[in-house]
């Protein structure tokens, strides 16, 4: 199925397609861990209340998930840099671009589709917020830069459907508040000890097959 210039159509659009084969499924390290660490561990003191251990597993999903898909967001925003640059610069007719624009989706398919078909929904929705922190557009925008209105209001159809909304916006002071301390802790160097003083284990880094895409303008 097309994925509507994946990564900066949504770069990688990722988690609709990929969480949907399986809604429910957690990631495994995040059952690992919550289930070898008791809650009077982690607070010192004593043994947190139901709700209490919802919202430890809650911030241990997003570190797990952020650690998945933030270099993803870094990666899309050099990406979108480049496409943009290559319309620009070559002064792209219609045609030409629209040629250019599917090339480019289908080396990201080539690229990507691998990491695509790994993600969750919630990842998904984590990398959504992300793009829109990093390159300045949400994806629902991005998608209708490159692929146009209709496209962009079919993936957002679908995004609602695995409750995502492709037009939400990055909120660092409500909603985001701890996506960006993450974000302040990976930018300070000390990801890697943050991890795993969480897990007990050092993060298994993503890796970026590519960081520029070969395609380029094809003229008639």
């Amino acid at each position: 199925m097309k994925k509507a210039i994946l990564i900066l159509s949504a770069l990688l659009c990722l988690g609709l397609p990929a969480g949907a084969q399986e809604p429910t499924r957690a990631p495994e390290p995040e059952v690992e861990y919550w289930d070898h660490i008791e809650p009077s561990t982690v607070t010192g003191r004593r043994k947190r209340t139901r709700k209490e251990r919802r919202q430890w597993w809650k911030q241990y999903r997003l570190v797990y998930n952020f650690n998945r898909v933030y270099p993803f967001a870094l990666l899309g925003r050099k990406l979108m840099n480049q496409i943009d640059s290559t319309i620009e610069a070559d002064h792209l007719d219609k045609s030409v671009r629209a040629r250019y624009i599917n090339d480019v989706e289908k080396e990201l398919l080539r690229l990507f589709e691998k990491d695509i078909r790994n993600t969750t929904i919630s990842q998904g929705f984590l990398l959504v917020r992300l793009v829109d922190r990093e390159c300045g557009h949400t994806v629902y925008d991005i998608i209708k830069d490159y692929e146009g209105g209709f496209a962009a209001g079919f993936w957002n159809l679908v995004g609602k459907l695995f409750d995502q909304d492709l037009k939400s916006h990055y909120d660092p002071e409500g909603e985001d508040k701890d996506t960006e301390e993450l974000i302040r802790i990976w930018e300070s160097g000390s990801w890697d000890e943050f991890y795993w003083e969480i897990f007990g284990k050092y993060p298994e880094k993503t890796v970026i097959v590519a960081d520029r895409l070969s395609t380029t303008a094809r003229q008639r």
